[in-house]
């Protein structure tokens, strides 16, 4: 992983904590949260707080993690809201974080200023030991406060100022004052500088975990399914009507067509669908020359093209597939035969653009294991546990790749591969309208014209 690390691609934009104030704040937050200290002078930490130098040091990377069901959090500065959540165990983790930040950042920049800030996501589920016990998370309440527990202090404070306002005689109560004076040492005058917390709630109907293999959780939708990477025999009883793993591809296609969450990428709107399937045929042939061995020298179109032509039909059928539909677009070849038991299927689609948009990027990521970049964007614990498995000659081929392709433009790679950024509380947008006119044909996607994708 060392060269990830190098290049920005693992661990980057942590957060680095040297100063000795900021330190001991931490201890102090790691011995309030998990009863625990590290030894560490310096370190870094994402969104939540985690460390993973602290990881290693502990030998232990759910610190702050316990069992993976409760996530618990220590915000030393506001600046983590941009910070990535490493080792994370629900897809919806990091949203409700960053958002927790944002919506309460100007008391949380006050009080981080005096101390560290601790809470947890809280749900109902304090233990994970069946799928089922998954589908009773469904909502997700965020708790925190000062380490010193000034939130807690200026409530506290806030209702004895209120009795000494109303009760008559509450300007003689001498233990009232004595307790009001004591408290405002702590929090400061918090009738001009008030603070306050609010506990804040977020629905979780979509979601995966990395628990169980991998599972997929899709509540908020016409027709509700649990998507397993594992075989869905091995998750026993569920509460959920539809149930499909991975290998199950008709099936699996067949509920994204009907919930409508996905459309053919030669289909959506402001899209290069052939610059875009070119980047796709070229990451299948570095696998396949990996495969058999084959040196593919600096891995330039030109060289891949060369090693195409040299494998002939021994092409593997998803390079085949989207060469078909790369005719399609750019010769007017014929219009090709993909249907959901082709290898090449799911590497022909992307989310719409809806609320679980991500999501369902996701998944057809584990889909379409082979587009690595895509894989790297918006899966990164399956791309880490991948290039753990690579070749060196692979893992330098995408390394390379991912830094001068997609770290230099981020978001501009992400707006020309999924569209623009789809609106919290979004369902659909307008119809993407046809790369080109698709006239009568049935494809791969059934009725070409004039269809929802």
């Amino acid at each position: 992983m060392k060269r990830l690390i190098e290049n920005g691609l693992m661990f980057g934009n942590l957060v680095e904590v040297s100063s000795p104030a900021l330190v001991e704040r931490y201890k102090r937050a790691m011995k309030h949260l998990c009863g625990r200290e590290t030894t560490l002078p310096d370190f870094h930490i994402d969104i939540s707080g985690y460390s993973p130098e602290i990881g290693a040091e502990l030998g232990d990377d759910l610190y702050l993690n316990p069992k993976g069901a409760n996530r618990q959090f220590i915000l030393l500065t506001t600046a983590q809201k941009n910070a990535p959540l490493l080792n994370s165990k629900f897809s919806t983790s990091r949203g409700i974080i960053r958002q927790f930040i944002e919506t309460n950042e100007a008391q949380l920049f006050a009080l981080t200023a005096r101390d560290a800030v601790a809470g947890s996501l809280q749900n109902s589920v304090y233990e994970i030991s069946t799928p089922a016990k998954l589908l009773d998370i469904r909502r997700i309440t965020v708790e925190a406060d000062t380490i010193g527990g000034h939130v807690a202090d200026a409530g506290k404070l806030a209702a004895l100022i209120e009795r000494f306002r109303t009760e008559p005689d509450g300007w003689r109560d001498d233990l009232l004052i004595a307790e009001m004076i004591g408290l405002a040492k702590r929090t400061g005058d918090v009738t001009r500088v008030p603070i306050h917390l609010p506990q804040m709630a977020f629905e979780q109907p979509n979601f995966w975990t990395s628990h169980f293999g991998g599972l997929y959780v899709f509540r908020d939708l016409p027709s509700p399914a649990l998507i397993a990477a594992m075989p869905r025999e091995s998750l026993g009883a569920v509460p959920i009507s539809q149930v499909f793993d991975l290998t199950q591809r008709n099936q699996v296609a067949d509920w994204l067509e009907r919930n409508q969450l996905v459309e053919p990428i030669v289909q959506a709107r402001g899209m290069d669908a052939a610059a875009v399937i070119r980047q796709k045929m070229d990451f299948i042939l570095v696998e396949a020359a990996d495969r058999l061995g084959l040196e593919i020298g600096d891995a330039r179109r030109t060289e891949l093209r060369a090693l195409a032509h040299r494998l002939g039909d021994a092409l593997p059928p998803e390079f085949q597939g989207l060469a078909a539909l790369l005719r399609w677009i750019e010769a007017g070849g014929p219009w090709p035969r993909i249907t959901s038991e082709h290898p090449a299927y799911f590497y022909t689609l992307r989310a719409r653009a809806h609320k679980d948009r991500d999501l369902v990027n996701m998944l057809l990521s584990e889909l379409a294991p082979l587009d690595v970049r895509q894989m790297f964007i918006v899966h990164k614990e399956l791309f880490y546990a991948s290039y753990a498995h690579w070749s060196e000659r692979k893992r330098r081929y995408v390394a390379e790749f991912l830094v001068r392709e997609y770290v230099v433009d981020k978001q501009g790679a992400r707006a020309a591969l999924f569209g623009p950024e789809p609106g919290m509380d979004e369902r659909s947008r307008p119809e993407p309208r046809p790369a080109r006119d698709l006239g009568p044909v049935v494809g791969p996607w059934g009725k070409a014209q004039g269809r929802r994708a």
